[in-house]
């Protein structure tokens, strides 16, 4: 039997923000989800300060092991906002300002009785090379790079350039999923679930407890990109929770 080929990208979240805890990220869970849809997985994040080395060293060590990488934060117009230096550098390509980024630029705060300055003009700078990712929001674009996906850093406008990549990458099946919740502890059920699992080739299973109403229990979430084998599984699963006595819900709790 042939394996399937799995797409896998990256994620460095970039700020000092972040890691000082100002500011707590939103754009993981949504990169994920959206990622999932175009049929490729988030196989791992990390996340760096505002630091030159820093994102050169992450850049190229995860762009390397996955199809793609995607970057959120450090593209606006402060002196702090170093990502597209630090990416042009890490490629060994020079930083040059993108005519239909200034364009863009230009006419977004013309229509607000503003202009262009410096500052914001560093918004349309990007590595040699670049295309640009439509943002119909603050009209500064973000930034691709061969396998490289620069974006923005603010969730809403992240988003949206999300949308404008949407149907583009090349991926695999979407993956998908079930919940299962059930007032089991966890503990109890672990090699009712490897067994599980185990029996349905294709398939995932998560468990993740909590605990309720002065109850133990945990939702059990099973993936896989083959709809048919996923029901099977989820079937399977709830028939022998339930013949181990463990009430389930059949749906998340």
């Amino acid at each position: 039997m042939t394996s399937e080929r799995i797409w896998t990208a990256g994620l460095l979240v970039i700020g000092d923000e972040i890691l000082s805890g100002r500011t707590q990220d939103r754009n993981i869970a949504q990169i994920a989800t959206w990622l999932n849809l175009q049929g490729v997985r988030l196989a791992e994040v990390r996340v760096v300060a505002d630091d030159m080395g820093a994102i050169g060293e992450a850049v190229n060590a995860l762009r390397a092991r996955n199809d793609y990488l995607f970057t959120t934060g450090g593209i606006g117009p402060t002196h702090d906002d170093i990502t597209v230096d630090a990416i042009a550098a890490a490629l060994g390509v020079g930083v040059v300002v993108h005519p239909k980024a200034r364009a863009a630029l230009e006419a977004y705060y013309a229509a607000r009785g503003g202009s262009v300055t410096e500052a914001r003009l560093r918004m349309a700078r990007v590595p040699e090379g670049a295309e640009l990712i439509e943002n119909k929001m603050s009209g500064a674009p973000g930034i691709r790079l061969n396998n490289i996906f620069i974006l923005a850093g603010v969730p809403h406008i992240a988003t949206l350039m999300l949308e404008a990549l949407s149907g583009q990458l090349e991926g695999g099946r979407p993956l998908l999923s079930r919940t299962i919740g059930c007032w089991a502890p966890e503990s109890e059920v672990a090699e009712l679930l490897r067994a599980t699992e185990a029996a349905h080739e294709g398939c995932q299973i998560g468990s993740y407890p909590f605990y309720k109403e002065g109850k133990a229990g945990a939702n059990f979430v099973i993936r896989s990109t083959d709809e048919g084998a996923l029901e099977a599984c989820a079937s399977d699963l709830g028939a022998r929770l339930q013949e181990a006595g463990m009430p389930v819900v059949g749906e998340e709790i």
